[in-house]
């Protein structure tokens, strides 16, 4: 009969191994460490008993023939070694596997310590220096910067054109007499009087450089065309690696090192971050306190990969997401930690992002949504935390009143004749299509959504300009359309997986975290309709690119005719992988899109592109056939291992009964 000893160390074992092996490689959850630290006691705990009782066991009882016999029959066999390594159980004349098996547990559990601590105990970032570029107008760059050493005060801003070579031509910004506590050691400066489209270096006097350009003007001919690089979701050493910084971040590095592959004209003007910049409670939340958040951003910026992506001289503008907070956050600005979290989150981040809209409808200090345009488009940041209420009630707000006005007047705006994209950033996906914590997204305020829709529709129809949607947060890739239910479709204009008309939405990251194992999009209806889904990928993100191109597109009388369009070119990236392109268009205003530009059965604009598809579809069906292809491996495995176990013991039956 098995001991219970023998039924606890093997449990705990192996619970032991297969949370740690998820813990650092698949999910950080902060559920993992308690099960793996608590699986460890009852392992030791039950293997010390075991161990005491195979040395009882061992003592010998006589010096007889049964004693010799019992010898020949308990024989060890060749597997008795590496079943011990497997299963994690003592073995009694093997005491080298039962050393190697315990060892191997303890090292999982201070690797998922290390993953834990090393960090946090290591680099709290109190000694940061550095500097980034925030959001870049035409004229104006705004810059942060991060001093704690009080000796290098005042600090000096000086900015450069590049194509000045000569050291007296650098210009004095400004000085900085002093910084505090009281902003983590941070300030913003805003370099001014610059040139339209141009680029630039910008040097402190603490040797603090970097390098950006500015955007072009409107109405010029280079405000026809923008490029930028937008993802969301990044925690640093994940996939755990315990020979690599514990602040390292790949998913940085990769991004680096493809953008600065593209062609000059493709290479991005911005990065718009959307949301879980740092992951304040994964795996661990340490405190809620304005200390434990702002050392959260230091480490981030402490990261080892920022030095090559320095190089780009990108600028990062950000939105708001739940771990910057709190898992799910849906409680508003004045219930704790929302407080202590938004200290950092506007020091270093709102203090350099871009202007708030113009008809803001809330007090400057009070407003975390923003607005602003660059070249062809028009873009429009939500705060989807700060203001909302509890999801899936009566009256659920995702933006609240002031937001959302704000929002339907931008969508109703005239742009100026040059921009032909609205594009709205979220941080939470628009579609309902994911069926795994969809109230945490626009799926809980299918009201304020509708509303928010309904806007978009009319300003495609009455404006001439083409809505774009952006999210992040889910961990996985979703492009959705959401067609105008004031037009008319047939059931082929609204299958699953196909492209078409309708607002579009991308949604994309992690940039630099865990995908979800399980495949937990799908279209459900015909109001969110699936345009493309890949969900696997630890590093993922898309880059934008609008031009002039020539478009064929179908006109009332049904022929094709190629008119000048401004086109969106959207490419998803899984690593450094071109997986996936998307083309929207917009024909030129000399072709009017609600009469001459339109398709042949409706005069509406043209419906979406797939360029390049090198995903095929995964839906539910893809997920279970990965499933059994998993479970029938295992169970060949699981065969071939019974069926050795089976042999062995008729042998042992069989040497038995000769000696009987």
């Amino acid at each position: 009969m098995v001991s219970f000893p023998r039924i606890a160390a093997a449990t705990s074992s192996a619970i032991l191994r297969l949370a740690t092996f998820v813990f650092l490689r698949w999910v950080p959850g902060h559920h993992f460490p308690p099960i793996i630290f608590t699986s460890l006691a009852v392992y030791l705990a039950s293997l010390r008993s075991l161990i005491y009782q195979d040395t009882e066991s061992a003592a010998p009882r006589n010096n007889g023939k049964n004693a010799r016999d019992s010898r020949r029959t308990e024989r060890p066999s060749k597997a008795q070694p590496l079943k011990t390594l497997l299963t994690g159980l003592p073995c009694a004349r093997s005491p080298l596997a039962t050393r190697l098996t315990a060892l191997v547990n303890i090292v999982l559990t201070l690797l998922t310590l290390d993953f834990m601590l090393r960090g946090v105990v290591f680099h709290s970032g109190k000694s940061l220096t550095f500097s980034r570029i925030g959001y870049v107008s035409p004229t104006t760059a705004n810059l942060l910067v991060r001093e704690p050493d009080s000796a290098q005060l005042p600090l000096v801003v000086y900015y450069q054109e590049i194509l000045e070579d000569d050291p007296s031509k650098w210009v004095e910004e400004g000085i900085i007499y002093s910084l505090d506590d009281s902003t983590d050691y941070t300030t913003s400066v805003t370099i001014q009087r610059l040139k339209p489209a141009s680029s630039y270096r910008y040097s402190l006097s603490n040797k603090q450089t970097g390098t950006f350009v500015t955007a072009p003007l409107p109405g010029r001919e280079s405000a026809n065309r923008l490029a930028f690089v937008t993802s969301s979701c990044m925690k640093p050493n994940f996939p755990y690696n315990p020979l690599s910084h514990s602040l390292r971040i790949p998913g940085i590095e990769t991004m680096t090192e493809t953008l600065g592959k593209l062609p000059d004209l493709l290479r991005p003007a911005f990065m718009m971050f959307l949301g879980d910049f740092i992951y304040i409670d994964v795996p661990q939340r340490f405190g809620s306190s304005v200390a434990h958040y702002r050392s959260e951003y230091r480490r981030v910026y402490s990261s080892p990969s920022w030095s090559k992506f320095d190089a780009i001289g990108l600028p990062w503008i950000h939105t708001l997401d739940d771990h910057e907070i709190a898992n799910d956050w849906s409680k508003g600005n004045t219930t704790a930690p929302y407080p202590a979290a938004a200290d950092p989150y506007i020091h270093y981040h709102v203090s350099v992002n871009p202007p708030i809209p113009p008809m803001a409808f809330a007090k400057p200090e009070n407003t975390t949504y923003f607005s602003f345009i660059h070249g062809p488009a028009s873009f429009f940041m939500l705060d989807t935390r700060t203001y909302r209420s509890e999801p899936a009630q009566v009256n659920s707000t995702i933006l609240g009143s002031a937001q959302l006005q704000s929002l339907l007047a931008y969508l109703a705006r005239p742009e100026p004749a040059e921009v032909r994209w609205k594009i709205v950033a979220s941080s939470v996906p628009f579609t309902k299509n994911w069926h795994v914590g969809t109230t945490d997204t626009w799926g809980g305020f299918l009201h304020e959504r509708r509303t928010v829709f309904e806007a978009m529709w009319r300003a495609e129809r009455e404006l001439g300009v083409r809505v774009v949607l952006l999210s992040g947060d889910r961990h996985e890739f979703g492009a959705t359309r959401f067609p105008d239910p004031t037009l008319d479709y047939t059931g082929e204009d609204l299958l699953a997986h196909t492209a078409g008309e309708g607002v579009h939405e991308f949604s994309v990251g992690p940039l630099n975290m865990f995908y979800l194992p399980i495949r937990t999009y799908r279209q459900t209806d015909t109001e969110d309709v699936a345009v493309k889904y890949v969900p696997d990928g630890n590093v993922k993100y898309g880059h934008v690119d609008i031009s002039l191109q020539d478009e064929e597109i179908d006109t009332v009388s049904g022929m094709p005719e190629t008119v000048p369009s401004s086109v969106l070119t959207y490419t998803l990236y899984v690593e450094d992988q071109v997986v996936w392109k998307y083309k929207l268009s917009v024909p030129l205003p000399e072709y009017d899109p609600l009469m001459e530009a339109s398709s042949a059965k409706h005069p509406r604009l043209p419906p979406g592109k797939v360029l390049v598809d090198n995903r095929k579809a995964e839906g539910w069906d893809a997920a279970i056939q990965t499933m059994v292809g998993r479970f029938k491996e295992a169970a060949r495995q699981f065969g071939h291992r019974a069926l050795d176990e089976f042999y062995e013991l008729l042998d042992k039956t069989e040497r038995a009964e000769r000696l009987d």
